[in-house]
């Protein structure tokens, strides 16, 4: 898929019981539980970006909320929501600044069965990738994810950050 790093096949299974019984991996890594570490992109006083842990696309970000809310609909007053879409659009830019990029994804996913913690996902698919191999196709796990280094994770995390606006 692109200029992407190999994909390996992904344990859907064994995720699903982690995040049906374990913590909350939000909360887990706000907490610094070294079990749910990522590489921090950005973080203030109410939100956090980080790197994905199972990227299915080369710089696959996640956007949290550090308090922990399951709606952006009922738990968010409409500021607190329009500062935090404010952050998407920068994280987005800032990835699309580090990486090249075809189209960015966007969308906010969880469930009450497991990943509760309202966060929004940042998915750039890079230029090159065929019509089939895009759009859903491209972020679900179920197809494999990206076999990334952690110093190279580290290293894009820095990139990124470097490049988001205040």
């Amino acid at each position: 898929m692109g200029n992407q790093p190999a994909r390996v096949a992904f344990d859907f299974d064994q995720y699903s019981r982690r995040v049906s019984e374990g913590p909350c991996f939000v909360c887990a890594f706000l907490a610094g539980n070294p079990e749910y570490r990522h590489h921090l992109v950005y973080e203030d006083d109410v939100t956090v970006a980080f790197l994905a842990r199972y990227p299915t696309l080369l710089g696959y970000c996640l956007v949290a909320p550090k308090r922990h809310l399951e709606s952006w609909v009922h738990d968010m007053e409409q500021r607190e929501f329009l500062h935090f879409q404010g952050l998407v659009h920068r994280v987005a830019r800032a990835i699309t600044a580090t990486l090249p990029t075809e189209r960015m994804y966007s969308m906010s996913l969880g469930s009450q069965q497991g990943n509760a913690h309202l966060h929004w996902h940042l998915a750039p698919l890079p230029p090159g990738v065929p019509y089939q191999e895009q759009q859903f196709h491209a972020v679900m796990a179920e197809n494999g994810v990206l076999r990334v280094n952690d110093n190279s994770q580290a290293a894009l995390a820095g990139d990124i950050r470097s490049r988001i606006q205040a």
